[in-house]
């Protein structure tokens, strides 16, 4: 377990944030901490799971930056399902 550095955005928001993911997170744990900067702040809550893409593939919910390939600094765009 280490800190990864992620940028995230959020769909509909118009901030990319930078924030320290754990390098052992499942994409459903890297959503919500990119989600907790933006829902309810910029962007109005949604139903659904939310779901993340890189380089317009979107990941598996239990896949871990390190097995998705995820670089350091790497741009993760969040969505909800």
């Amino acid at each position: 377990m280490a800190p990864f550095p992620v940028q995230g955005v959020v769909e509909g928001d118009f901030v990319v944030l930078l924030v320290a993911v754990d390098d052992e997170d499942p994409m459903s744990v890297v959503a919500e901490k990119i989600a907790y900067h933006a829902v309810n702040r910029r962007v109005a809550a949604r139903e659904g799971s939310p779901r993340v893409r890189h380089n317009g593939k979107e990941l598996a919910p239990d896949e871990t930056v390190v097995t998705a390939g995820v670089a350091p600094l790497d741009v993760l765009e969040v969505s909800y399902a």
